[in-house]
């Protein structure tokens, strides 16, 4: 039996989508963060001005980490104090992989949501955020604890969500037991990522449905990898278990660089709404909006 098929046999047992909306996330900074050429402040303000005036849920904008790490977002804060989202119901996220980073963000008012890269692989941990998944942990705790006080949202990203490329220790009893715990710690939004491009359909049904069934009121997302003819089965797959939130970036640019594929990239937004509203689940996007921010992204990311 094909993937495709295999989960439109277990339909009867998935939630009633269409009675229901996505939430879609914009993924911005994952798509510049990596771009081989630096882009300038101008560029980067005027793009995501445009992306704006969509109306996607949330716009993961940029992050305040190391300037030497990701020189790419060195100039996260200029560009913020430059953005218009005063006149946006767009939700704005900052990554951050510190309790100084998130102090910083949480100083400014237009930020909503703070992203922290928790990976599930002890090497990438490391060389993500220089630091253990147990230091990781009183991070995260910490991070949580500042966000409450100051009103903002936290979202957790479970990087190496479904596997990793270095041999470390990997189950889905070794997830489903780091989200109980972080469950415990008070976290509420889970994305689960693929970061590597290393999931099967079955593998996100899987993963992705028991973590909708067991993970109380918290909600989960996906952040999907995946080569361009990839994409559709494996969002299919999270959808049919019960995910209504999902990441994207315009023309697919983005991903992991330990994946060693080019193609193993973010899924691109313009897919995602073409899928999504053929389903009925996603509507009230400006087109004209649309249309101008993939002009925008076609000349920074090249045509």
């Amino acid at each position: 039996m094909t993937p495709l098929l295999y989960f439109r046999s277990m339909e009867s047992s998935t939630p009633e989508l269409h009675r229901r909306h996505i939430s879609l996330i914009e993924c911005p900074r994952d798509a510049m963060q990596g771009w081989p050429v630096m882009i300038p402040t101008s560029r980067k303000v005027a793009y995501l001005n445009s992306l704006l005036r969509v109306g996607f849920n949330c716009l993961d904008f940029g992050s305040f980490v190391s300037a030497k790490a990701i020189p790419q977002m060195a100039d996260t804060r200029e560009v913020l104090l430059q953005l218009s989202w005063r006149q946006s119901a767009t939700a704005l996220l900052a990554i951050v992989a510190n309790l100084r980073g998130a102090e910083e963000a949480c100083r400014f008012e237009a930020i909503r949501y703070l992203g922290f890269p928790f990976s599930l692989s002890e090497t990438f941990q490391q060389r993500n955020t220089h630091s253990s998944i147990a230091e990781s942990l009183d991070r995260v705790q910490a991070i949580h604890d500042l966000c409450v006080r100051s009103g903002k949202g936290l979202v957790v990203y479970l990087s190496m969500g479904f596997g990793n490329p270095y041999g470390d220790p990997f189950s889905d009893h070794i997830l489903y037991g780091w989200v109980s715990r972080l469950r415990a710690l008070g976290i509420r939004i889970f994305s689960l990522a693929d970061t590597v491009g290393l999931a099967s359909p079955e593998q996100v049904y899987q993963m992705t449905g028991y973590l909708c069934r067991h993970a109380g009121e918290a909600e989960i997302g996906v952040h999907l990898h995946a080569r361009p003819g990839a994409w559709q089965q494996k969002v299919d797959a999270a959808l049919r278990a019960g995910c209504l939130r999902f990441d994207g970036a315009l023309k697919g640019i983005g991903g992991c660089p330990m994946a060693g594929d080019d193609l193993v990239g973010n899924v691109d937004t313009l897919q995602l709404i073409e899928y999504f509203e053929s389903l009925n689940l996603l509507s009230g996007l400006d087109k004209e909006a649309l249309g101008h921010s993939v002009e925008l992204a076609a000349d920074l990311f090249g045509r």
